[in-house]
């Protein structure tokens, strides 16, 4: 089951030198600002943990991985720099996953959508079940997965991006995000999902730390820009989020 709580709950746990972080939000694991936030502190607390080789990044229940940012945050943006500041949130996640010294395996057990999509993309490796299908509807409703973007450019290349995003009304199922790169394997059952990812997990907290870090910055190489290439993508959507035609289709999607 995913928590109750209306500001969402975060999780981290340690033990043999693998890092667990479990995220949840009442609202198919959405996250509201305060929860994003709280998930960048936590990355970057762990990154300078020597006791930590390595974090796992899940979510809480059966069903979504993630649902993206929140959608009632959404509708209530009214200025240009509320704007810019809800879409600072995954911008912000996406640069400590990236800055993290730890090498991050992502446990997708259900849909991910927009920022999920993004925050799978961000983990260094992803495993997955059949039920883990992906969307990015943003266009449909008058903005662009522009924050996201390079993370998830990163991972499946430009070419799957744009069927992603630009089919915005459609789901990939989770062997087409394996085909294109997103996830490295996909599994039947959560049971085998989670059995996986433990297995993994250990593995890698039996190597060299240090390798493990160098291998970090191998596998984000010629990102170090991102700092600023991400808040000027979210100053984009911020504005967008303003205009008649999102206002318009917000209200039409809350009242559906």
């Amino acid at each position: 089951m995913t928590t109750s709580r209306t500001t969402g709950s975060l999780y981290t746990h340690i033990e043999n030198h693998v890092a667990t972080i479990e995220f949840g939000y009442p609202a198919s694991n959405s996250f509201p600002s305060e929860l994003l936030a709280r998930l960048t502190a936590a990355f970057n607390v762990l990154s300078e943990n020597e006791k930590v080789h390595v974090i796992v990044l899940k979510s809480e229940g059966e069903r979504a991985f993630c649902a993206g940012a929140s959608f009632n945050e959404l509708v209530a943006i009214s200025t240009i720099s509320e704007g810019k500041a809800f879409f600072l949130g995954f911008a912000n996640v996406i640069n400590a996953m990236r800055t993290c010294s730890k090498l991050i395996i992502g446990r997708v057990q259900g849909k991910a959508v927009g920022g999920g999509v993004g925050l799978a993309s961000a983990c260094d490796y992803v495993l997955a079940t059949e039920d883990a299908a992906i969307k990015l509807s943003e266009l449909t409703i008058g903005i662009g997965p522009f924050v996201i973007a390079p993370v998830v450019e990163r991972k499946i290349g430009v070419a799957a991006f744009a069927e992603l995003s630009l089919a915005a009304s459609e789901w990939k199922n989770a062997y087409w995000a394996k085909e294109k790169g997103l996830f490295a394997k996909v599994y039947d059952s959560q049971k085998q999902l989670d059995k996986e990812v433990q297995i993994l997990a250990d593995k890698l907290a039996a190597y060299n730390p240090e390798a493990l870090k160098e291998m970090k910055k191998t596998l984000w190489k010629d990102t170090v820009h991102w700092q600023e290439l991400l808040e000027e993508r979210a100053k984009i959507s911020g504005e967008l989020v303003l205009s008649k035609f999102t206002k318009q289709a917000l209200q039409k999607f809350k009242k559906s």
